[in-house]
């Protein structure tokens, strides 16, 4: 298991809008952009970490405000294309505060990472599995207004916590809600909040999550 001690201080920031990575999810990438070409080029070469962030949609076109909150995930799989592509897939470690960005003479930007307050991530979180039965209710229902489909057997033993980190990052929620449950804790709280933007969006569209 990593160390807040073993993760990087400088991180390079792979923002896409609408795309978190929680922690102990996997998030499979299609990297094509020559700037992300060199930025995994160069992670690969070094410590083999890059950041997962969104940005807030507003400042320059080729260097938007970012939000302050970011994942640092490690490549675990990296396969080339026949066509110079990259497809790689993203481990989340743990979290962290974007302090400031580091002056770098790269095409990519390179974040000055502050782990504190996150050093929870690298531990196993408290499980949410009295939600399960409500979680899935609603999940339900939003599947249904969403069109998203489901294992719906493999949900009814699969643990609560990832249930959660998997819907939060496939589901089309508002990037803002977005990184709210990325910010917010594992668990009951994310799990909480989830299901309270599904009603919502039930509510919103004259249905329901409840029998």
């Amino acid at each position: 298991m990593s160390q807040i001690e073993d993760l990087p201080l400088e991180i390079a920031l792979f923002p896409i809008r609408g795309c978190i990575l929680p922690p102990g999810e996997h998030l499979p990438l299609n990297v094509f952009e020559p700037r992300y070409l060199n930025m995994i080029d160069d992670a690969m070469a070094g410590h083999g970490y890059v950041a997962m962030v969104q940005p807030r949609g507003d400042g320059p076109r080729e260097a938007p405000r970012l939000e302050r909150v970011a994942t640092a995930g490690r490549i675990v799989s990296h396969t080339e294309t026949q066509d110079g592509r990259y497809l790689i897939v993203l481990a989340g470690i743990c979290r962290f505060t974007i302090s400031g960005e580091a002056v770098r003479r790269t095409p990519y930007r390179v974040a000055r990472a502050d782990y504190s307050g996150f050093e929870s991530d690298l531990d196993p979180s408290p499980p949410a599995d009295g939600m399960r039965g409500q979680l899935l209710e609603v999940m339900r229902a939003y599947f249904d207004l969403t069109g998203l489909s489901a294992d719906w057997a493999s949900l009814q033993s699969a643990p609560v916590n990832a249930v959660v980190d998997r819907v939060v990052m496939a589901a089309p929620l508002d990037p803002v809600h977005k990184q709210a449950l990325l910010i917010a804790h594992a668990g009951p709280d994310r799990a909480s909040i989830l299901c309270s933007l599904m009603e919502e969006a039930l509510a919103q569209a004259g249905q329901t999550g409840r029998a």
